[in-house]
């Protein structure tokens, strides 16, 4: 058996991102950059107000002081004089400051009477003046490739004038659940039969890390049913499978894609759930195969098609982030294998994180699952652990699965 870093750093050593494509602005939140994004224009393109006001030469504006106001500059409709001596402009917020005015006096400090406009507040110099290029200026790196987008990211894109943006193709993940035992939820489930999970569960895995999922028929426990549905995923960017990764007499993935040209690079991990695990080559389609548990599946999901998925996007990929917790339930010493306990989280009256597994972890309580809030990490061979222990906790909500 590998250790869980090894056989992670394993699958990111042999994948590469997809390639580019160019989508519409509005399509670009979650996709990840290709390319940098830079500036098509300055902003603001020249000093404008930050407030509505007077655009005034603050030399004239001590308080007390009378101006007469010569025109307005609304934002989109710039004044076409200048300021003159006593003079004043009305102005408003984005409103492009006139020539010969280097200040605003805002309105709540102004009186107008009749044409003209009494200071009832001194004006500095630069007061509620919004420099030209005090955001971005034209030809500026904005946006580095490989971040995935924000809206935050959209909207300073959109201010920089592109309308479109080249981001790496949405990976397409085919996804094979196989047994003979399983059927899709609503057909008709087989004597001594479940309702089949994985598929679903990872298909919006996929969907939540940036992918775009293929869910396959189920694969009757067959080997050429097995080579034939992984054969319909050769154009995918990679192929998960689901059940069949041990060796038993029904664990027919790698026996039944061996002829097809697979390539096993390892089956087996030190952790827990999830110990058999497929990672090789189906031709040029890498394949992930994962255990037919669905709990296991899900983890195996979290630990290595979370950063598998990452780097196809075109982000270095990385382990899940972890934070520090307080054990809310007294731990024994772990064995060899890297365990990940489900387990709930809640936040004491001091502030501090604390994080409960439940009592029973097997991999096959999907209930569990689903009412987890982290992943309690412990390494092989982790000694025992009082209640109030600090840890290390996946946290699955900001996953978003």
């Amino acid at each position: 058996m590998i250790s869980v870093e090894e056989a992670r750093a394993r699958i990111l050593g042999a994948l590469s991102p997809t390639p580019a494509e160019t989508v519409p602005l509005a399509a670009g939140w979650g996709r990840v950059l290709a390319r940098p994004v830079h500036s098509r224009v300055t902003q603001p393109p020249a000093d404008v107000s930050a407030m509505d006001g007077y655009a005034v030469r603050s030399a004239d504006a001590a308080e007390g002081a009378w101006l007469d106001v010569t025109g307005t500059a609304p934002a989109g409709h710039p004044y076409e004089g200048a300021v003159g001596q006593g003079q004043a402009v009305r102005i408003f917020t984005g409103g492009f400051i006139p020539e010969g005015a280097d200040a605003i006096l805002l309105q709540e400090d102004a009186e107008a009477v009749d044409g003209r406009v009494l200071v009832r507040e001194t004006v500095r110099p630069g007061r509620w003046v919004r420099r030209q290029g005090l955001d971005f200026a034209a030809g500026e790196e904005l946006l580095p490739a490989s971040r995935r987008l924000t809206a935050r990211d959209i909207g300073l894109a959109a201010a920089a004038n592109h309308p479109w943006l080249a981001v790496h193709r949405a990976p397409r993940i085919g996804i094979l659940a196989t047994g003979d035992e399983i059927a899709l939820p609503g057909d008709p489930i087989p004597h001594g039969g479940i309702v089949s999970s994985n598929a679903h569960a990872l298909a919006a895995l996929v969907c939540a890390a940036g992918g775009d999922p293929l869910v396959l028929p189920i694969a009757p426990d067959d080997s050429q049913a097995i080579a034939e549905a992984a054969a319909a995923a050769r154009a995918c960017d990679m192929l998960v499978t689901t059940g069949g990764a041990s060796v038993g007499d029904h664990d027919l993935v790698q026996s039944a894609l061996g002829p097809e040209g697979f390539a096993l690079d390892f089956w087996k991990i030190a952790m827990r759930p999830g110990k058999p695990l497929i990672w090789g080559r189906l031709g040029t389609t890498p394949v992930l195969g994962l255990p037919g548990n669905p709990v296991s599946a899900l983890v195996c999901g979290v630990i290595f098609l979370v950063p598998a998925l990452q780097r196809l996007c075109g982000l270095p990929g990385q382990a899940p982030r972890t934070v520090r917790a307080l054990a809310g339930a007294a731990l024994p010493a772990n064995d060899r294998r890297y365990d990940h306990l489900r387990a709930r989280l809640e936040t004491d009256a001091d502030g501090h994180l604390t994080a409960t597994p439940f009592a029973l972890q097997d991999s096959s309580m999907l209930k569990t699952l689903a009412r987890a809030e982290g992943l309690v990490l412990r390494p092989p061979d982790a000694p025992a652990l009082p209640v109030g222990a600090p840890l290390d906790v996946i946290p699955l909500g900001e996953l978003g699965i």
